[in-house]
């Protein structure tokens, strides 16, 4: 077997390789016999954000709902909360809105009737993918939980092809100027926009991965994108400074950004 590097490469993960064992010993039948119809085996889902018991949790698949994932498993909420959202599937799932209903084998349930499962969670709009379930409160703001996932992506890109290269640092810039309060009325369209021209334009997967964030937590969500971007223009660019210039100012003067990153922003881009 020749991959990588004409090298014998294993491109199975760690998931699914501890599943031989168990197929092994038990037989794949009785293996199969494990979860439902055409969702068979079980899952490691890995819970984190707003819970009070995040962690890893094995199930069967499709045995529990989202909602006895959230309340039974993971106990439930923190204190005083209510569930605003949940990204099922790791960050590249497209996020799911508390309170909205999900057509599923001609009937709508709520998010926290959604079985746990493969087929059900592509019903929804979203997918299983890594088992990666991030919970959301009713206290995060969903443009900087985008901002953070757009970091991400924007960091992780190889720079290959040129609409992921491009278009994940974009869509980083773009929630970065929104959350400095510099969105213009214009962002949140030009945001969905890069993210549409990412998906399906790309040699691997991780220009859809990139790319489905952005454009489900502004379908899920638009009037918090469009109420923190609503200035008319954008902010002026920062001045830029030759060689010479920055070996005679060794100084350049600065400001703290709008939001508190640590950032600081140079003097006279803070007239915004």
């Amino acid at each position: 077997m020749l991959g990588l590097y004409q090298s014998p490469t294993i491109v199975n993960n760690v998931e699914t390789l501890c599943d031989v064992k168990h197929i092994i010993a038990m037989g794949s039948t009785e293996f199969a016999k494990l979860g439902k119809p055409n969702n068979t085996g079980t899952r490691v889902l890995c819970v984190s954000g707003d819970v009070v018991r995040p962690g890893y949790y094995e199930v069967e698949v499709g045995s529990v709902t989202m909602g006895e994932l959230i309340y039974d498993l993971c106990g439930g909420l923190k204190e005083g909360r209510k569930l605003k959202a949940v990204i099922p599937g790791g960050s590249s799932a497209k996020v799911l809105k508390a309170g909205d209903k999900y057509k599923v084998k001609d009937q709508e349930i709520a998010l926290e009737d959604v079985p746990m499962d493969f087929d059900t969670l592509a019903a929804a709009g979203s997918m299983a993918g890594s088992g990666g379930v991030i919970v959301m409160d009713d206290s995060r703001d969903m443009v900087e939980m985008l901002n953070n996932i757009n970091e991400f992506y924007a960091h992780e890109s190889c720079g290959q092809c040129t609409p992921c290269r491009e278009g994940s640092l974009w869509m980083k810039k773009i929630t970065d100027r929104i959350l400095d309060g510099g969105g213009t009325d214009k962002d949140t369209d030009i945001l969905k926009s890069v993210a549409d021209n990412i998906a399906g334009k790309t040699i691997c997967a991780f220009g859809e991965a990139c790319a489905w964030p952005t454009q489900s937590f502004i379908a899920k969500f638009p009037e918090e994108f469009r109420g923190k971007a609503t200035k008319p223009l954008p902010p002026p660019m920062p001045p830029e400074y030759t060689p010479d210039e920055l070996v005679l100012n060794a100084v350049v003067p600065t400001l703290r950004a709008l939001r508190d990153t640590g950032r600081e922003v140079m003097g006279p881009t803070a007239a915004r």
